[in-house]
């Protein structure tokens, strides 16, 4: 199975803040555009007080560039720009990428603090900017759905996994899928009224890609749950579901971005629950007298 040379043209959130935007778009910048885009996330609250000739010089490039980025996070000009840098840098949690990289000298203390930012980061900006009508939607899709595929490799395998457990736990046919052979293979025998999730991170993952795209051939309903809008697992998604983490040089996989996914996991899943609650609360429970007998109890 091929994937698709073009990304997707799939529009941006427009509420979402604009720091998030940009680091959700920011693989699919040109060089240049990264240039503006890493002296912006370095430091906000200098660069909200930037002409446009100053950030074209900081970034190495020109005043036609900074305008083109602007455009790229769907602002209309650059005094747009400064105004949302200016709003967003007085907020508590807009502490670049660069800030939130272990170091050297760090103690442990400074560890502790880091990861605890990034992790409460992760969970907090996801919520704000998760796509409220794709969420239902997808809700609804697998509420009805005949079965439901999850594809997910590597660390996604767990955030796949959670979700077919919690969707298993409230009668939901599901079955999540970490072989990329056994994923293509169950991929060809969906079938419209069916769903295929593709959890991948960047959205670049070759083998979620092709999975969820041998879905949609059949005519099941998509769902891609990604921190990058623009990525590739996004142009086979009917649905796309976005998380909102930051990842270091080292801590590429690291446990903010799984916070991160299994919030959206935990969201969909009760909001497939609750479109018929009380078949979900008689799951629960049948399924935990199920499992009762292999708990200790003092």
């Amino acid at each position: 199975m091929s994937i698709p040379d073009e990304l997707p043209t799939r529009p941006l959130a427009a509420a979402a803040p604009l720091l998030i935007r940009l680091r959700a778009i920011r693989p699919s910048l040109t060089p240049a555009e990264e240039r503006v885009a890493e002296v912006v996330l370095a430091d906000a609250r200098r660069s909200a007080g930037l002409t446009i000739s100053a950030l074209a010089t900081a970034a190495r490039t020109s005043e036609t560039t900074v305008l083109r980025f602007c455009r790229r996070l769907g602002l209309p000009g650059y005094p747009q720009l400064r105004l949302a840098l200016a709003e967003e840098s007085a907020q508590p949690r807009t502490l670049g990428g660069s800030g939130t990289d272990i170091n050297a000298g760090d103690a442990i203390d400074d560890i502790i603090a880091k990861v605890a930012f990034t992790d409460a980061s992760a969970v907090e900006e996801t919520a704000h900017q998760l796509d409220r009508v794709a969420l239902a939607s997808a809700a609804a899709a697998i509420a009805t759905a005949g079965r439901v595929d999850i594809y997910g490799m590597g660390a996604s395998a767990i955030v796949g996994t959670d979700l077919q457990q919690k969707l298993h736990r409230i009668g939901v046919i599901a079955f999540a899928w970490n072989d990329p052979h056994i994923a293509l293979t169950s991929a060809a025998l969906l079938r419209p009224g069916d769903v295929a999730v593709g959890i991948s991170h960047s959205g670049t993952t070759t083998e979620t890609i092709e999975s969820l795209a041998a879905a949609r051939a059949t005519g099941a309903t998509t769902v891609a749950l990604t921190n990058f809008p623009l990525s590739r697992l996004a142009a086979d998604a009917d649905l796309l579901l976005t998380t909102s983490a930051r990842e270091t040089n080292l801590r590429s996989g690291a446990t903010a971005s799984r916070i991160a996914a299994l919030t959206v996991v935990d969201c969909l899943y009760l909001a497939v629950a609750q479109r018929d609650l009380g078949r979900a609360r008689k799951a629960v429970a049948e399924t935990r007298r199920a499992v009762g007998s292999h708990h200790v109890i003092d």
